[in-house]
């Protein structure tokens, strides 16, 4: 009989464990990959928890982003932020990660580049808090006030808010850009927030450029009473929606935001016109019954889909600078391939191309 060495039965038991082991390495690295991805993304919130910032002047509240640096502790050279805001579902953290990957097919290195992507409460909220501004349902994305929490807060200035966040030279010194993308009901809210902030002008002269980027809205902010009629514009002629250019289709019964400004819709057009706006639809958003599609009458006197609504703001743009000599040029496009979907559109090398051309 033949004696074994020590060595024979310790691999002899080392391969009957063999496959366990195998299993728990793979099941090991499998948890450990999400993270590693964050990593190489540049993220510090690698457990895809929201982080808490304070903003507002003179009494401060608190807001939920997803960022890609921990911003306890600031990045010392941002040179780019980029704001991404989410869609009805209020899905904060889905649009983050469709923003890390935007970012990551532009070749933008997070040492430069910050993305934060806001996230617009309720009360029901996980996360939510009462030191918070929380609407009700869906308002946030028209402009209006939140009604619980930090109440009377609205979603124009929540934004302008998170923009004096970044613009403070004090916290980002090397700050040039910042990018506003809206995508579904975040494009509606980003549509009107172009045309009605004021806080664009004072960013450029203070080195600050700003862009928005406006993807498949439901409706548009309009900025006198004409609509499409063919291949052109005239005053509606039915009274079946007599409502149909007031806020938030046109500037009829405007919110305080926008009422203390006191311009007339040509005067918000000129400054609408002056600022760098790009829009985007998916080719195949096409379905007049889309379950998202915003079907009340004075959205669907803009077209009967999103990228026929698109089609018509941008020739609304050229009727308006032609009855009103203001230049505009603002560039539209239509992702191949892409219906309402967040993802598709943003993943496409020809979004990035055109919403960071030449970067």
């Amino acid at each position: 009989m033949k004696v074994r060495s020590k060595l024979a039965r310790r691999l002899e038991n080392f391969a009957c464990f063999a496959p366990g082991i195998a299993a728990l390495v793979f099941a090991i690295l499998a948890l450990m990959l999400p993270m590693l991805h964050a990593r190489a993304a540049g993220t510090d919130a690698i457990d895809g928890a929201p982080q808490v910032i304070r903003i507002g002047a003179g009494q401060p509240y608190s807001f939920a982003v997803y960022a890609n640096h921990n911003l306890q502790q600031l990045p010392a050279h941002v040179a780019r932020a980029v704001v991404f805001v989410h869609g009805v579902k209020r899905n904060a953290d889905d649009y983050f990660q469709i923003g890390l990957h935007l970012l990551k097919t532009a070749q933008f290195s997070a040492a430069d580049t910050l993305l934060v992507a806001p996230n617009f409460m309720v009360q029901a909220d996980r996360g939510s808090s009462s030191a918070m501004p929380l609407w009700s349902g869906s308002t946030w994305m028209q402009g209006e006030a939140s009604e619980r929490g930090v109440d009377g807060v609205t979603s124009f200035q929540a934004l302008d808010d998170i923009v004096h966040y970044l613009a403070d030279r004090q916290r980002f010194p090397d700050l040039k850009e910042i990018v506003m993308i809206g995508h579904s009901a975040g494009a509606q809210l980003m549509q009107r927030y172009a045309a009605v902030n004021e806080l664009d002008g004072p960013l450029q002269q203070a080195g600050i450029a700003v862009r928005y980027v406006i993807s498949s809205p439901s409706s548009y902010l309009y900025f006198e009473a004409s609509r499409p009629d063919g291949d052109g514009f005239s005053l509606p002629k039915s009274i079946i929606c007599p409502g149909y250019d007031n806020y938030r289709y046109g500037i009829g019964n405007a919110p305080d935001y926008l009422k203390r400004q006191n311009l007339d819709g040509e005067q918000l057009f000129r400054r609408y016109a002056g600022r760098n706006i790009t829009y985007m639809v998916g080719a195949r958003d096409d379905n007049p019954n889309h379950r998202y599609l915003d079907k009340a009458c004075g959205a669907a006197m803009q077209g009967a889909t999103r990228v026929e609504r698109q089609l018509n703001f941008v020739r609304y743009e050229r009727f308006l600078s032609d009855q009103w000599q203001i230049p505009v040029k603002h560039p539209e496009f239509q992702v191949k391939g892409a219906a309402h979907e967040a993802d598709k559109l943003f993943r496409s090398e020809d979004t990035v191309r055109r919403i960071f051309p030449q970067q």
